[in-house]
């Protein structure tokens, strides 16, 4: 009787060896070969839809602030105005969402790696680079052209906030102190675009304001993406690296202080009339209260900032309800100062 013996690993492959003398690893093992990696088409209106998201929509309602010069000295319904400030809020729009498309091109490595960021659709893949810079050049022709109808010093402007954001999307985002500034920077001249759209005198109060408030968010908003990075170990941004929690402390604060002080000033100046011989009149009382509200609405928003949810100031204000509240107290107080002043005269 033949003895069975089983066989050896060396008889197996011996075995499994085709003609050409290679061995058929298929035979040799139980795990299947990965299925082709195959790619779905595209959807028709992925890029169309994606091209859109990259424009940001939602980022337009930071482009109210054109509204706040007209409505400060009690010209917003003013028919005379009112259109072109609706063309300076389509403007900035425009020209925002130009610089939006930019920078996600030129940040879309960093995009990549970021928790959240990396959706996008530039980052995601999903819109070519070359189609979102080509866009965002149409967009800033057609916000200067939308501009020049308003006023031109209204284009000029738009003009210089492109300059600048362009600026800091290809070269003074990554330098420190320099970029919070540019940041806050556009806050201010979306204020500046509806007094120039509407051919108005800017009070210094006013604009001390505006531009203290634009820095105190930017500043909260790098604050936030620190503690982002701290959480997840996520690289945000380069000029983070140069930036300590304390400093960002300080110039949140700073800021804030500033603010709340070019307020209280502005807010006790609404009403006065200086009259020859006599003691200027009174401030408006509405205008006094409403220093209430807007303190509250800068500790209150500083809360979110101090626990790094500050990140995008937009998101803030459309989820935080406390914080929409005292925004209309505060609307409606100021509308009630600067209207009846302006009927009382």
């Amino acid at each position: 009787m033949t003895p069975v013996t089983p066989p050896s690993p060396a008889r197996e492959q011996e075995g499994t060896q085709g003609s050409n003398g290679t061995v058929d690893t298929a035979a040799t093992t139980d795990t299947p070969e990965p299925a082709p990696v195959t790619k779905d088409r595209p959807r028709p209106v992925a890029v169309p839809l994606g091209l859109l998201k990259a424009m940001r929509p939602r980022q337009w309602v930071k482009n109210v602030l054109v509204l706040a010069a007209p409505f400060a000295a009690g010209r917003l319904l003013d028919l005379t105005v009112l259109p072109d400030v609706a063309l300076a809020f389509v403007a900035f729009s425009l020209a925002a969402s130009g610089v939006y498309l930019v920078n996600d091109t030129k940040d879309v490595e960093a995009d990549r790696a970021h928790p959240k960021k990396r959706y996008r659709p530039i980052a995601a893949g999903i819109v070519p680079p070359t189609l979102a810079v080509v866009t965002g050049i149409v967009l800033f022709a057609a916000a200067v052209a939308v501009s020049f109808v308003a006023d031109p010093d209204l284009a000029l402007v738009t003009g210089i906030y492109i300059v600048v954001q362009l600026a800091y999307c290809l070269w003074l985002k990554h330098e420190p102190v320099i970029d919070i500034c540019i940041v806050s920077s556009g806050f201010l001249m979306r204020a500046i675009a509806g007094g120039a759209a509407a051919g108005l005198y800017l009070s210094p109060w006013f604009l001390l304001t505006m531009a203290f408030g634009s820095l105190f968010m930017a500043s909260g908003k790098r604050y936030a993406e620190m503690r982002l990075s701290e959480r997840t170990g996520a690289k945000i941004r380069k000029s983070l690296e140069r930036y300590s929690a304390s400093y960002l402390r300080f110039v949140w604060s700073l800021s804030a202080t500033i603010v709340i002080m070019a307020y209280g000033l502005w807010a006790f100046g609404i009403g006065v009339t200086a009259v020859p011989g006599r003691l200027p009149s009174a401030p408006s009382t509405w205008a006094i209260v409403s220093v209430v509200p807007f303190v509250i609405a800068v500790l209150r928003y500083a809360v979110d900032v101090d626990g790094g949810n500050g990140g995008e100031p937009e998101e803030i204000v459309l989820g935080d309800r406390v914080l929409q509240v005292l925004g209309l107290v505060w609307v409606v107080l100021m509308g009630l100062a600067v209207y009846t002043a302006v009927a009382h005269p």
